[in-house]
């Protein structure tokens, strides 16, 4: 092991001081919920968005009283599993596709079965 190294704990202690050390500018921005509980949170003054709504300690959801309602984006529709497979196939070949499993299900069972539905 290397002299310099004898007698200290690898990642235990840091020798750096904070000495000339100066931190970022900060912000504090004012949130309060519906139960009057006023939160002040430490943004950096670089900061890109500042939220408009903030989780109180009370659970609820705190606002800023200094600024107006941003306007709300219009949602995305979330695409389903449904809405894919409709993407791929239609009604019609998807009961042709039930009645071949159902088939299939009832042969290994050892049942007969007439189909719901007639084959195009």
């Amino acid at each position: 092991m290397s002299e310099s190294m004898r007698g200290t704990r690898l990642g235990a202690l840091s020798y750096e001081t904070d000495a000339h050390v100066q931190p970022a500018e900060r912000l504090g921005i004012t949130y309060v919920c519906p139960e009057e509980h006023r939160t002040v949170v430490p943004f950096s003054v670089e900061a890109e968005e500042i939220p408009y709504e903030w989780t109180c300690r009370c659970g609820r959801i705190a606002v800023r009283p200094d600024v107006d309602k941003p306007e709300s984006k219009p949602e995305k529709h979330q695409r389903t599993h449904w809405d894919m497979l409709l993407e791929r196939r239609t009604i019609a070949d998807l009961e042709v596709l039930l009645d071949e499993r159902l088939a299939l299900l009832h042969a290994q069972r050892g049942e007969r079965r007439t189909p719901l539905r007639k084959s195009a």
